[in-house]
Order: structure tokens, then C-alpha cells, then sequence
């Protein structure tokens, strides 16, 4: 008896949990870091001052290119309190009785928690966890597939262009070498070939003695990308895969800075003929794949009702006994899995043709991007992250004697954009700034030009005089 009262009261309270859950009230009575609760009611969360600012921060150090753990000494270095003790200061949470050793002591995995947290933009989420019975206390995560988001239930501490920023930010692992710090610009960079993340390579400047003069020889340093499926199979010995599609960080940061520059002040300065063009573009790209989505849409619901009618044809057969149990079982699980994947790729090619209408949208986002930044003389790791989606760079072309490189420039939100021709800016572009080797390679290239040109002067003379 005492095992089945239990059992149904864990029944209970769960229906009710479930209940609460799915009609959009909060499931937990625990607040997180950034929130209080209103004191005229419980229910309810408002911002607290003090907590978000350091939110606030801890998503920009993201956004700038920091991991969680440099963030987290960076907070440990500066004496901020950590959230379990300032809970705990303030009363709350489920470290009242908690001992802290070191007040100020952030650690790695409560900046990621942090920063994957929706709560910040104002939603309410639900089930991120469950318990598999009333005797086990032990937790186990949902799929995010589980979860029940509830928008705009309080006031939103960080905006969602910054929010998503910092997630696109955490997928790539910037690891630092021997010069202490991470390049801003890997991730970005990608081989137009092989579709792999270009390889920084790095070396810090150098002094060394010749041995045959006996002068001091200073060796600038160096900061490249290489494709590195080339690098790995040239280490190898073997064939290489892939050309090296190499690129300076100098020159990408010089390109990537005109990009946003001309881009952001066409925007500005022609919101209108910005936001036209954008359209026109997109619907020319998209023109094409909005007629095959709908097309395959088509046919997936088409076949999906085919599916209806034969399982529930199945269903009679079987019922009326003209087909045994086993053959029932293969046939309708065989229909029930097709069934489930059209309905999954139906509800992808829904999304992605939702996504071809909102254009204005995404271009509303960009204009709000560049109104937010009024200096575009300097790239910092901040404007990198937040305008550049991705970077391609095609192989250097030397066939003419000159090394020319092409390097596609994908903007967020807006991809690949050009201005038009006939727009220029207000000072000049940045220019690329050549190291010692670039520019001797540079006067080889046009010394190599020049007496092509004599050699096919002086034949052509020659001709002329037969």
C-alpha cells in the first residue's frame, strides 16, 4: 500500500508539473543569475541591476573572441563575486549554508551555462530536465526538441543579434599558441576547394647573429592562413589533396575591413536603394529554390496521404485476418519511419521557404548593426564576429605574371553583397600592408612583366623589319 500511494502520488504531481509546464508558467521556483523576483509578485522576474551588468559583460568578452575559462579568470582576477555567493549575500538560491573558500572564484562551466541561457532574452524555459521515476533523484537532460520556450515572459537583459553572436562564437575552439593569444579571424576562413577551416600559422618577430658577418639580422614575424588538408598530407609526404590557398592575416584583415566599411556606409548613407537591392538579389537567388521547395513539398504531402491509406488498408487486412501479426508489424513500422521522415523534411523545406520572405528582416537586422558602430577605422574582434558569417578564399591565379586572389566576403544577414560601382567612400579604402617578402615577390612579379613585354616588343619589331 505504502508503495502504491507513493507511486500514484508521484503520478499526480507529475500531471501537474506537466500541466503548469505546457500553459506557459514557470516550472521551478529557482531564479538565476541577473534576476530577482518581483516583491509584489513571486511570479514574476525583474532585472537586477548589479548581476546583469556583469551579464551583460561576460556576453561582449564572449562576443570579442574569449572562451569561457579566460573569461572566467578574467572575472576571478578582477575580485567580481561569483553567483553562488552573491546569491547567497543576497539570501537566495540553494547555497545559503555554503562555505566559499574564494568568493570571486568563476569557473568555465557557469560562463557556458551563462551564455547558452535563453532566459537572457526574455523567455521562460521549461523541461530542460526530468527525473525517470519517483524513486530515482537522479536527473537526466531532455532533448532540446523537449523543451517548452515561452518568448517575451520578462524584461530581456541581452538583445538577440548579440546573443546568437556569442553562440556562433562558441563553436570554434581558438586555442592559444606561443604568442599568448588567439587570432580573432580563425573560424571565419574557409578553403574554396575542400570546404575545410584555413590553418593559422604564426611566428613572433626574431633577432639572430649571421654567422658570416657577425651583424644582427632581424626576422619580422609572420601570421598566415594555409588550407589544412594541403599542410597535413605535404607533412605526410604523400599527394597533396588541395592547393594551399594561402592568405596573410594582414591582407584578409585589410579586405574584411573594406568589406564592412563600404558595405555599412552604402547602407547608411542609401537605406533605400540598400534594402531594394537586397530584395532584388534575393529574390533572384531564390527564385529557383522557392519553386523546387514548393514543388517537393508537393509531392511529400502526396505521398504522406498515400501513406494514411495504406496503413490504414494494412490495418483492416490485419484485423480481418488476411494478413498474419509479422507481416503487419514490418509493413506499418516501413510506413510509420517513411512517414516520419517526409514529415521531417516537409517541415525543413516549410522553414527554409519561410526564411526566403524575410528579407526585410534580415535587412532591418544589418541596418540596426551598423547604426550600433559609428568607427569603422579599425576591425576589432567584436565588429569581426558580429559582421563577417564566413570568409571563402579561392587559390592564387599567377598565370599573368602578377599573384591575384579571390576572397568572398559573407556578410551576417545579408551574405555576399556588392555595392554598386558607381558608389565610392568619403576617405580612401584601407590599404594592404605589404611585409618584406610580399613586396620582393611583388617586384619580381613586374620585373618578370616588363621584360616579357621587351621580348614581345623586340619579336614584333623584328616582323615588321622582315
Amino acid at each position: 500500500m505504502a508503495e502504491w500511494y507513493a507511486r500514484d502520488a508521484s503520478r499526480k504531481q507529475k500531471a501537474t508539473y506537466q500541466s503548469k509546464g505546457n500553459n506557459g508558467k514557470r516550472t521551478t521556483n529557482g531564479i538565476i543569475y541577473g534576476y530577482l523576483k518581483d516583491p509584489n509578485d513571486r511570479t514574476k522576474w525583474i532585472i537586477d541591476p548589479e548581476a546583469a551588468t556583469v551579464v551583460l559583460r561576460i556576453f561582449q568578452m564572449s562576443v570579442s573572441g574569449m572562451g569561457p575559462f579566460q573569461i572566467a579568470r578574467t572575472l576571478t582576477q578582477e575580485k567580481i563575486e561569483a553567483p553562488g555567493y552573491y546569491h547567497q549575500k543576497l539570501g537566495i538560491g540553494t547555497g545559503k549554508t555554503k562555505t566559499y573558500k574564494n568568493p570571486c572564484l568563476w569557473a568555465g562551466n557557469t560562463i557556458s551555462n551563462i551564455i547558452e541561457k535563453l532566459e537572457y532574452l526574455g523567455h521562460t524555459v521549461n523541461f530542460r530536465s526530468t527525473k525517470e521515476s519517483y524513486k530515482n533523484k537522479k536527473q537526466t537532460k531532455n532533448p532540446k526538441e523537449d523543451w517548452v520556450i515561452i518568448e517575451n515572459t520578462h524584461e530581456a537583459i541581452i538583445d538577440p543579434g548579440t546573443w546568437e553572436t556569442a553562440q556562433r562564437c562558441r563553436m570554434v575552439k581558438r586555442r592559444t599558441d606561443t604568442i599568448g593569444e588567439a587570432n580573432p579571424l580563425t573560424g571565419l576562413l574557409y578553403c574554396s576547394d575542400c570546404g575545410s577551416r584555413l590553418f593559422n600559422h604564426r611566428k613572433r618577430p626574431s633577432q639572430k647573429i649571421s654567422k658570416a658577418t657577425g651583424n644582427v639580422i632581424h626576422e619580422s614575424g609572420r601570421s598566415d592562413y594555409v588550407c589544412p588538408v594541403y599542410s597535413g598530407t605535404k607533412s605526410r609526404g604523400g599527394e597533396s589533396e588541395c592547393t594551399i590557398h594561402f592568405i596573410s592575416t594582414q591582407t584578409a584583415n585589410a579586405l574584411i575591413l573594406e568589406a564592412i566599411k563600404r558595405t555599412s556606409s552604402f547602407a547608411k548613407d542609401n537605406e533605400a536603394d540598400f534594402m531594394k537591392m537586397l530584395r532584388e538579389e534575393s529574390a533572384i537567388k531564390q527564385a529557383e529554390s522557392a519553386k523546387s521547395h514548393r514543388r517537393q513539398i508537393s509531392k511529400n504531402e502526396k505521398r504522406i496521404a498515400e501513406l494514411d491509406l495504406l496503413f490504414r488498408k494494412t490495418y483492416e487486412d490485419f484485423a480481418a485476418g488476411r494478413l498474419i501479426e509479422k507481416r503487419f508489424e514490418q509493413l506499418s513500422s516501413g510506413y510509420e519511419s517513411e512517414q516520419s521522415e517526409l514529415e521531417k523534411l516537409t517541415a525543413e523545406l516549410r522553414t527554409e521557404l519561410d526564411a526566403f520572405d524575410t528579407d526585410s528582416v534580415r535587412g532591418d537586422k544589418f541596418m540596426e548593426l551598423v547604426k550600433r558602430y559609428t568607427d569603422f577605422s579599425e576591425l576589432t574582434p567584436a565588429m569581426l564576429h558580429e559582421f563577417i558569417e564566413k570568409v571563402i578564399v579561392h587559390e592564387a591565379d599567377k598565370s599573368s605574371g602578377v599573384r591575384e586572389q579571390r576572397v568572398d566576403i559573407y556578410l551576417n544577414y545579408i551574405g555576399q553583397f556588392n555595392a554598386p560601382e558607381w558608389f565610392e567612400l568619403e576617405d580612401d579604402a584601407p590599404q594592404v600592408i605589404l611585409t618584406a617578402k610580399e613586396k620582393q615577390r611583388a617586384q619580381w612579379s613586374e620585373y618578370a612583366r616588363v621584360a616579357r613585354e621587351k621580348k614581345r616588343l623586340a619579336k614584333l619589331q623584328e616582323q615588321q623589319i622582315a
